[in-house]
């Protein structure tokens, strides 16, 4: 699993028919207190969260285990919203 924050929206109107109907977000990996690292990359939304939200993913072979993506050509998943991190003792995120 991969912590990144929600930046920004997709849409795709030709594409393969597993997929229609779904949200693609486009996330990008976060440091454990929340700075961005990494290229950005598009996500299935599983869970209705928005731009902002910082969430959890899962890639691969992965991404294709929730409900929602099962036997789905998918490569990537939001899976969870967080709504506090704490590290080393310290709250670094808590959602507002």
């Amino acid at each position: 699993m991969l912590i990144a924050r929600v930046i920004g929206t997709t849409v795709s109107t030709i594409k393969d028919e597993k997929l229609a109907g779904r949200k693609l977000l486009i996330v990008r990996q976060t440091d454990e207190r929340g700075a961005p690292v990494g290229k950005p990359f598009v996500a299935i939304d599983t869970v209705d969260a928005g731009v902002g939200d910082l969430v959890l993913t899962a890639a691969g072979s992965s991404a294709r285990q929730t409900n929602l993506t099962r036997d789905t050509p998918v490569d990537a998943v939001i899976m969870a919203m967080i709504d506090s991190l704490e590290v080393e003792g310290e709250v670094v995120f808590r959602k507002a």
